[in-house]
């Protein structure tokens, strides 16, 4: 049995790639999809398709769109979210994410620094496990697939 997993979180560092690699070290049936990590197409697709804007709002409200029906059509179609905090960038969208896989009722495991449990208690609370690292984050899919 493979999972798929949505992957949210900001698209500035390789923790999905850290988190692939953890997973095929373990040989895990997984596959992942999640955000575009390209962050300049991502910030300029609705132009790109819909046309050029007459303001920057708009601009932005043209790819929210298409990035907003990109995400809801992954995470439905995915079995499982991962949603990182991590420390340097701000996480708007991370949090949009993981509140939306929660909406969906898919399971989301948060993964989070000790720093922010204080400003994630709530979420952390409606995530089905919270943990601090990514390795943490792939025992834990790792666990899934025991026998014994």
């Amino acid at each position: 049995m493979e999972f798929t997993v949505y992957l949210a979180g900001e698209i500035h560092s390789s923790w999905r790639e850290d988190l692939k690699e953890e997973a095929k070290k373990l040989d895990l049936p997984l596959s992942f999809v999640g955000p575009m990590e390209n962050h300049e197409r991502s910030d300029h697709i609705g132009e790109e398709i819909l046309g050029e804007q007459p303001d920057k709002i708009l601009r932005d409200d043209a790819a929210s769109a298409v990035n907003n029906l990109r995400t809801e059509l992954l995470m439905k179609k995915s079995d499982l979210v991962i949603a990182l905090f991590g420390e340097k960038y701000k996480q708007w969208n991370t949090a949009m994410d993981a509140g939306t896989a929660l909406a969906l009722n898919k399971p989301l495991i948060l993964i989070r620094p000790e720093e922010l449990h204080h400003p994630l208690k709530e979420l952390s609370n409606k995530a089905n496990v919270t943990c601090t690292s990514i390795e943490q984050a792939t025992k834990i899919l790792s666990y899934i697939f025991e026998t014994e």
